[in-house]
């Protein structure tokens, strides 16, 4: 059945309300009322969203500090954190975990230039002004691009030494398919009719390109940067395990060969900071360059 309410027990029920808004009207200061009580609710609301793909790394480091000095884990192969931090402590005072970074760094930086610079331009022919020559190498180069380039590194070794050389290699050949095929993909995608319009207004080949065809293909030719940036960063770790004097690949192998495994750590954790730090400089440059993207959604509301 359902209930009724006489108007006196109603009267007393809003009461009660008022009571409880102006007790939380004291609370906040007085004049918290609604609309200052959501805002700071919504505040909460927007900055838990915010850390809430943090909680997992702290609770993370958290069982990574906890798990080897409770037994559940080997301190010998898992050392505690803290352990780990002082020897990254004592690479920084050293200033050898910088002299190892700047060396890979470089050497990420030459081989991954050269990638751009031979494969920005060959994408921009093959895709744009030689269609037929694009579809008689498709093969070649799709057999190259399939070759796992782990399987390389010795041939590299071989062919250039354990020198810079093979180091180049690696990160060119690693770096120069995703950054070839992305462009020449990229460049596909243009509306040929923006570009018959922008003839038939007497553009020239040069205004041709830096208006309509490298801006329609800049999202594709970003994507592929960032993911050669990323491969030639991982490769350069395993050509340095397999023959240097520098670098983070020869901190992750040189501990190993001495059994300093809180170094060995320091080295993976470096290698993930950094891998970070360049992915998410390359996003930056992206949403820097290419402003029309979030534009875009902004026009058409």
């Amino acid at each position: 059945m359902t209930r009724i309410r006489s108007p006196i027990s109603i009267r007393v029920w809003q009461i009660r309300v008022w009571r409880s808004n102006t007790r939380t009207r004291q609370l906040f200061g007085g004049r918290l009322s609604g609309g200052r009580a959501g805002f700071v609710l919504d505040w909460l609301h927007k900055a838990n969203n915010k850390l809430l793909s943090y909680y997992f790394i702290v609770l993370f480091f958290v069982l990574w500090q906890v798990a080897p000095v409770v037994g559940w884990a080997n301190p010998i192969f898992i050392p505690p954190l803290s352990k780990v931090l002082n020897a990254l402590w004592t690479l920084t005072q050293s200033g050898a975990i910088f002299v190892d970074i700047s060396v890979s760094l470089e050497r990420v930086f030459v081989g991954f230039s050269i990638a751009i610079i031979v494969g920005l331009p060959l994408g921009f022919i093959l895709g744009g002004w030689l269609p037929p020559v694009e579809k008689f190498l498709q093969p070649l180069m799709n057999l190259c691009a399939q070759i796992n380039i782990v399987t390389l590194l010795p041939l590299f070794i071989v062919l250039f030494g354990v020198g810079e050389g093979g180091k180049y290699g690696v990160i060119f050949w690693a770096s120069f398919w995703p950054i070839l095929f992305t462009t020449m993909a990229g460049v596909k995608q243009v509306d040929p009719l923006l570009i018959k319009c922008a003839r038939s207004m007497g553009a020239n080949g040069i205004t041709i390109f830096f208006k309509i065809i490298l801006p329609g293909a800049a999202l594709q030719i970003f994507a592929g940067i960032k993911i050669g940036a990323t491969m030639a960063f991982m490769l350069l770790i395993g050509a340095e395990m397999l023959g240097s004097n520098a670098g983070m690949g020869w901190l992750i192998r040189n501990s190993e060969d001495n059994w300093q495994i809180p170094r060995l750590y320091v080295g993976l954790l470096t290698i993930a900071v950094v891998g970070l730090i360049i992915n998410y400089f390359f996003e930056w440059l992206e949403s820097t360059l290419i402003t029309w993207r979030e534009a875009m959604p902004e026009a058409t509301k």
